[in-house]
């Protein structure tokens, strides 16, 4: 079965999962999903956020078939993909943060047996040089860096040409020159007309890729839209602004006279100020650091980011 293009390459409907039986709680099921509601189209990267326990990992285990769901729908390139055969599962792409790959092998052959089970897969010598995998191919998977075994999946993903690609925090452990390449390689299959979907912890990672936002806390679906959209709402939280500043550690904080703003340190020598920023806030700021003597090393202001959105929907709290 194909999709059209201009029709959702996954859909997620009112999915609910539950599991279980639970030990200590009288073999009762948990619900881990109560309603994540999820679509994802070609030519676009889809982000799926939530902090841990909130179910990001359990929805896409479901969305690719792994697990089977307790109640609402899912649609893969238009099919069910819990129990979908050989057809459906190569046209879909999934690297896993923990790779999944075998300790024993070495990068290169098992890249040319994963090839062997397509029709028409991606040239390996082409995906080993994109990624930089030649300069770890002979040794194996066991020996490999965090940031390496992640390049390797990746390619791994890649080489049966999907339609559709899964990505688990594709940039867990990568130097700064591989984030740079996985980062364009995303952009290129996006432009290619894949459809990506990918989680992440790092909030700036998803405000550069993703195309579209969604946003799960305990179970549900609590926000969507593009970054822009998310971070102009349009409530009491849409006018605030983040300061940032770099000076002596241990500062007196209450001297600076602005009790409607929240300032922080943390960690020592790093100062946050959140709120509704004015420019007279700032003036007050300076005037504060010229009372002390205060000479920040590092000064940055910006509106509210996507970080901000998250925290604000999913608390700041450690669960």
């Amino acid at each position: 079965m194909t999709v059209p293009n201009d029709e959702p390459c996954l859909t997620i409907k009112g999915l609910i999962k539950d599991c279980g039986p639970v030990a200590g709680l009288d073999g009762k099921m948990i619900r881990v999903l109560a309603g994540v509601d999820f679509s994802a189209r070609r030519g676009s990267v889809t982000a799926l956020l939530g902090a841990n326990g909130a179910g990001k990992t359990t929805t896409l285990e479901c969305a690719q078939g792994l697990q089977p769901i307790n109640g609402g729908e899912v649609r893969l390139l238009g099919q069910d993909p819990y129990g979908a055969g050989a057809e459906l599962r190569s046209r879909v792409g999934v690297m896993l943060q923990d790779g999944g790959l075998p300790p024993s092998a070495r990068p290169v052959p098992l890249l040319h047996h994963i090839a062997s089970m397509y029709a028409d897969p991606r040239p390996v010598d082409e995906l080993v040089t994109r990624l930089g995998i030649g300069s770890f191919a002979n040794s194996n998977i066991r020996r490999l860096s965090g940031g390496q075994k992640q390049r390797l999946a990746m390619a791994a993903a890649l080489i049966g040409r999907p339609e559709v690609l899964f990505l688990d925090e594709p940039s867990a452990g990568l130097d700064p020159q591989s984030r740079q390449i996985v980062f364009d390689l995303i952009s290129e299959l996006r432009d290619d007309g894949l459809g990506i979907i990918l989680t992440t912890h790092l909030m700036d990672d998803a405000q550069k890729l993703a195309d579209y936002v969604y946003i799960i806390d305990a179970g549900k679906t609590v926000a969507q839209g593009t970054v822009a959209e998310l971070t102009a709402q349009t409530d009491e939280l849409a006018d605030q602004r983040l300061l940032t500043f770099d000076a002596a550690p241990g500062l007196d904080l209450a001297a600076v006279g602005l009790p409607h703003l929240v300032i922080r340190e943390s960690p020592p020598g790093h100062y946050t100020v959140r709120g509704a920023i004015t420019p007279g806030d700032i003036a007050a700021l300076s005037a504060w650091w010229a009372r002390g003597g205060i000479l920040p090393s590092a000064i940055h202001m910006a509106s509210r980011s996507l970080e901000d959105v998250f925290l604000d929907l999913s608390g700041r709290e450690i669960r």
